[in-house]
């Protein structure tokens, strides 16, 4: 690895390596390294934009969630949430590190089913399930189903009914906790698409134990998004334990499972820290632990769903720098050959992240730019005024955090080309999803 002795921009360079995924580092071409790979070498090789995950990263993830919370709450079980990214490649290594996987869609589901993944630890979410998914999860056994409104209720009763089947549920319901995060990524407030308002909650409980097709196993709320606070856990779970304590006095409903979703927030910026997943751990074990205690309940089961907080920090965002447009006085713009199209999250919610020049790290920083996708849009911006060293056509971009959310969401605005994803490891790489092609674009159109 190359001395970095005496460069002008070590510590900021430092601080913004350790958002990459851990171990990388810096080789003696001043060459970013993600998993023992020259990233420059990997741009050159498969092409940009690309998506490189640390599979290493993932794993230990994996890991640590279930250490953390196991140590706390032996009673543990911790899902993937696909929503922030899953393909065959993930779903393998989640099954194999012994996690369950979050769904929300049949689409999410038939992958997990397409690499053998265990459909009994599969939770099926969703607000708007269509009959055909309700169908397929019963088809495939899912493991819960995870029941979001009235309308959902009667129909998943009717059709297993019909079926002669008995799937286990869970009843979603909102407590009316509000975290300090984006609007667009709080889920938990009254005021939400999502779940049971807590004033129908009742009612809900009394009709799913009602249903002779259904089997009410517990309870489930997701209060958001990136939250790096710990009390509105804390707050949600008071008050949906004080819920249940309620359903079994009035209904004898005893609450054999607590999903309390997810949210874990990770850092993005230099300037975001997020709580140690221990943190979110002895918040949220130490809170079930003591309202049961209070409440006189036996202690559910506890399911946790990250998402983010696995994926994230382990997937970075590969860019090749195209037009520098430079308004004295104004602004320095780097466009890059990505933006809107494969990373919307910047201009759907001012989502923040760092970057670096991957071919040149060690370099002396000279001012801020403006990093700019090539859409047409002008919201099409990736990073505001971050500082770089001189960036060129032809320099390779290399942003930090981007495994979630970032190809889950992506497009093909403008025609574009979903970009190529690689795992690496230990200095290899794979190819796990192909970039697409120009004939992928027209494939289903019909004249």
């Amino acid at each position: 690895m190359t001395s970095l002795v005496g460069t002008a921009n070590i510590e900021e360079m430092v601080s913004r390596l350790k958002l990459f995924p851990p171990a990388s580092a810096v080789n003696n071409s001043g060459h970013l390294l993600i998993g023992g790979c020259d990233t420059v070498e990997l741009a050159a090789e498969f092409g940009t934009p690309l998506y490189v995950f640390d599979e290493p990263s993932l794993r230990r993830r994996c890991a640590e969630f279930k250490q953390e919370f196991t140590r706390r709450y032996a009673d543990t079980t911790v899902i993937y949430a696909c929503k922030a990214f899953i393909n065959k490649a993930l779903a393998i290594i989640f099954k194999e590190e012994g996690l369950g996987l979050d769904v929300v869609s049949g689409g999410e589901l038939s992958i997990a089913q397409s690499v053998g993944f265990p459909l009994d630890k599969v939770y099926f979410h969703g607000n708007n399930k269509s009959a055909e998914e309700i169908k397929l999860a019963l088809e495939w056994h899912v493991g819960r189903i995870v029941v979001d409104n009235f309308h959902e209720l009667a129909m998943l009763g009717e059709i297993a009914g019909e079926r002669g089947d008995k799937p286990d549920i869970l009843l979603r319901l909102s407590p009316g906790v509000e975290p300090r995060t984006h609007k667009y990524i709080a889920t938990g407030a009254v005021d939400s698409k999502f779940g049971f308002p807590m004033a129908h909650g009742d009612e809900a409980v009394a009709q799913a134990m009602s249903m002779s097709a259904l089997n009410l196993r517990g309870l489930h709320f997701h209060i958001g998004s990136q939250i790096a606070d710990l009390e509105p856990y804390q707050q949600a779970i008071d008050i949906i334990l004080s819920f249940a304590a309620e359903m079994k006095q009035k209904h004898g409903f005893e609450t054999g499972e607590l999903n309390i979703g997810s949210g874990f927030a990770i850092q993005y910026t230099l300037d975001s820290p997020a709580p140690p997943i221990a943190a979110y751990a002895e918040a949220i074990a130490s809170a079930v632990k003591n309202k049961c205690q209070e409440l006189g309940l036996a202690l559910p089961r506890l399911v946790v769903e990250p998402g983010r907080a696995i994926a994230g920090q382990a997937g970075v965002a590969l860019y090749t720098a195209g037009v520098v447009k430079d308004i004295p006085g104004v602004r320095c713009y780097v466009s890059v050959d990505g933006g809107i199209a494969d990373n919307i999250r910047p201009a759907l919610y001012g989502a923040k992240h760092e970057a670096v020049v991957a071919n040149r790290m060690v370099a002396k920083e000279a001012g801020k730019v403006t990093i700019a996708g090539k859409f047409c849009e002008s919201g099409d911006i990736l990073i505001e005024n971050i500082a770089l060293p001189p960036v060129s056509a032809g320099d390779i971009l290399a942003v930090a955090d981007c495994g979630a959310y970032c190809l889950s969401q992506a497009s093909n605005y403008n025609a574009s080309l979903k970009p190529a994803v690689i795992l690496v490891k230990e200095g290899k790489a794979r190819l796990i999803r192909r970039r697409e092609t120009l004939e992928d674009l027209t494939r289903r159109d019909l004249i």
